[in-house]
């Protein structure tokens, strides 16, 4: 039954990679159907997060009462219908209403696709976490390019989606039905200590916003960086980027293996002084082609740290409070940093330089790899056999 999961979970973090990228890669279309000015579209875009982070709140109370199988359920049928919802939408305020709805959604499978794997885990004895991260990397890849082909041909955003739910929802419904049942987290978060921001998940937190702050860096301003510092053309200068994810998704593909061998301490630290050390050979190339080079590295390096970050969190309150309820706040902590770090980066960019504000990041890293992330799980209680997270 667990190894049966562990492939259902994993289908739906490809899938929510896959929507959410088609989501991305069609933006240009949907300013261009609605006529929104870009105020406008950074409204709805601050929709979609905020809505999302919120939605994260009462995720892990939601999987306390009915299991995570059945939010996962639920919500992976629902958000490939939610996003045909953007597509109907004809002026600002339903659009804003759908994109609302659409980054509800998204937040409760976010926080509850997390805590089932965490649950498949621990009924497995062995990390899979990694793999469920690098399956929706591939699924955004595939989504992405999906919708780039879409939009080159002409096809409505409407037709589009369309067809994606009407392929996805079944498969969704029936790959989930081999999810753990709905008993093996339903009413583990009973407890109102279940609210508490305990310091390690704090910590963990904002380990897990520094990472993805860095990773929102580099899908946001590689490009620029290397168009603008390193005079590269457009199209080379979108290959940091490129580099960066396909290095990423690599290394996720083997992370399970490699935290079989080794402690998730010891892939933190490793994966975050390399993904330092790819910031510094970029801020320091005097070529696109080097620069290009880092931003691979900094794929490499942060290949694993996220995925530890959140099984770490799961098995934090996994024994006692409930995975889903500690994976949510984590997850709103993370998320700030999808959120913030654009703007922030920008505003400081605006008054030091990018070069400058790239650099700065690196010291950030090698902050995260200096915590002792041994020290902040074992604070925890523990209380079962199948603990394949090693700290």
């Amino acid at each position: 039954m667990a190894a049966r999961a562990r492939w259902a979970i994993t289908a739906v973090f490809a899938v929510n990679g896959s929507l959410i990228a088609t989501m991305a890669a069609r933006t240009p279309s949907l300013k261009v159907d609605l006529g929104l000015s870009p105020g406008q579209l950074g409204l709805v875009t601050a929709a979609f997060g905020v809505a999302a982070v919120g939605a994260m709140q009462g995720a892990g109370a939601l999987a306390g009462r009915f299991g995570s199988r059945w939010v996962v359920r639920s919500a992976v049928t629902a958000l490939p219908i939610a996003l045909v919802g953007t597509a109907l939408a004809r002026e600002l305020l339903s659009l804003l209403a759908v994109h609302l709805l659409f980054g509800a959604v998204h937040g409760l499978l976010d926080v509850t696709m997390n805590a089932h794997a965490v649950a498949v885990e621990r009924a497995l004895g062995r990390s899979i976490l990694n793999g469920c991260h690098a399956a929706w990397s591939i699924g955004a890849v595939g989504g992405s390019l999906v919708a780039s082909g879409a939009a080159q041909f002409g096809l409505s955003r409407a037709v589009h989606y369309g067809v994606l739910a009407v392929v996805l929802v079944p498969v969704a419904a029936a790959w989930t039905n081999r999810l753990l049942p709905a008993a093996t987290d339903r009413g583990s978060v009973v407890r109102a200590e279940r609210a508490r921001w305990s310091r390690p998940l704090v910590v963990l937190g904002a380990m897990g916003a520094t990472v993805l702050t860095v990773e929102a860096a580099v899908a946001n301003w590689s490009g620029i960086f290397l168009h603008e510092r390193l005079t590269a053309p457009l199209g080379v200068a979108a290959l940091g980027y490129v580099a960066f994810t396909a290095c990423q998704t690599a290394g996720r593909l083997v992370g399970d293996r490699l935290l079989a061998r080794r402690t998730a301490h010891e892939l933190l630290r490793v994966g975050t002084l390399t993904a330092a050390g790819g910031l510094v050979v970029v801020v320091a190339s005097p070529w696109p082609a080097v620069a290009i080079a880092g931003f691979a590295l900094i794929g490499i390096g942060l290949a694993t740290p996220l995925p530890v970050l959140f099984g770490a969190a799961g098995h934090l309150g996994a024994a006692t409070t409930g995975a889903a309820g500690t994976v949510a706040r984590f997850s709103t902590m993370t998320y700030t940093g999808i959120l913030l770090a654009p703007p922030v980066i920008g505003a400081v960019a605006g008054l030091i330089g990018l070069t400058w504000t790239l650099a700065a990041l690196a010291p950030l890293l090698a902050s995260v790899a200096v915590v002792n992330l041994r020290g902040l799980t074992e604070a925890a209680p523990t209380g079962s056999p199948a603990e394949p997270v090693r700290a």
